[in-house]
């Protein structure tokens, strides 16, 4: 009884988790903001834009833990995007300041249940896992002290005119059949090529390269590459999700190329909202595949354009972050 009483526990917890960070993202699209779409550049953003990293490794945060510490970033007017556990601090001789209080993020593990296990065995079928969240304590290098003077310093902004040539070059590397031309964005499955209207259709020129990532980012699903679910049709929950997977590949690319992400799609808020209400684990799985696509994208740029870049789970484990 003991033992069923603890299963309960840790399935609820996980529930738990999954349902925080569900109602925390819909709270914030029923009040019209975005989350992977922050103000960088504003009064509120006193970070610089860029993914959030572990301070102590440089690996990078994936998956809907760039949304929790974006999130946190400008929440509490962090002026940087590195992160640190508490042990990580003390191993690098210094210390977390009294009073500070952490951020949690997650990351994704998998188990099979007893009865799972039991029922595998007597009919000789795989055994079927149950995905749950785990979670860590970080906090951000601005809340901690005695550091070493080389820990988290923020890289400078990419001068201007060099944001246009990174993307440009990156579509090329890629290989996937880009095309310029007519008056929308689109990506044909069937086809597997991708179409955007020319730069001088848009107000603002960095906006094709905004459009760009997104359409990119739908074609990283082609069965040749990530192999996602292109089955929905407009207006559906499955056309919904993959445009949620889009949008915030693009503004994770953005980030990693210096620009600025803004919404490709608002009028997607409703349908989105809609496929979180219903399922409390959907935004979990869309910034994990957001995350795969860019990726999947950013392993192309040329050596010329590219940063030091890694992925990270989290800092304390080496499963990939949900």
């Amino acid at each position: 009884m003991a033992r069923m009483d603890r299963a309960a526990r840790r399935t609820g917890d996980r529930t738990n988790l999954y349902d925080d960070i569900t109602n925390k993202i819909i709270a914030e699209l029923e009040d019209g903001r975005l989350p992977w779409v922050q103000p960088w550049g504003t009064a509120a953003a006193k970070a610089p834009l860029a993914m959030p990293r572990n301070a102590a490794t440089s690996r990078q945060y994936s998956g809907i833990n760039v949304l929790i510490l974006w999130g946190a970033v400008i929440q509490h007017g962090f002026p940087s995007q590195h992160w640190l556990t508490f042990r990580q601090a003390l191993a690098l001789g210094g210390n977390v300041r009294k009073g500070e209080h952490g951020t949690t993020i997650v990351y994704a593990d998998r188990f099979v249940p007893d009865d799972e296990k039991r029922r595998a065995r007597e009919t000789g079928e795989e055994a079927a896992a149950i995905p749950f969240l785990k979670h860590f304590t970080v906090f951000n290098a601005a809340q901690c002290e005695s550091l070493p003077d080389d820990i988290a310093i923020e890289a400078p902004p990419p001068p201007p005119g060099l944001i246009e040539p990174k993307v440009e070059a990156l579509i090329r590397a890629t290989r996937i059949d880009f095309r310029i031309g007519g008056d929308r964005a689109f990506y044909v499955p069937a086809h597997d090529y991708v179409q955007v209207p020319p730069p001088q259709a848009y107000f603002e020129p960095i906006n094709w390269h905004r459009t760009a990532l997104h359409e990119l980012g739908h074609a990283t699903g082609n069965a040749t590459r990530l192999g996602r679910d292109f089955s929905g049709s407009f207006g559906t929950k499955k056309y919904a999700f993959e445009e949620l997977v889009a949008e915030m590949n693009a503004a994770f690319c953005c980030a990693s190329l210096g620009i600025v992400p803004t919404v490709r799609h608002a009028d997607y808020i409703g349908s989105w909202l809609e496929v979180l209400r219903e399922d409390n684990r959907a935004i979990v799985r869309a910034a994990s595949q957001a995350s795969k696509a860019a990726d999947w994208l950013l392993a192309h740029l040329p050596e010329a354009h590219a940063e030091d870049r890694t992925e990270v789970s989290c800092p304390d484990c080496d499963r990939r972050a949900a």
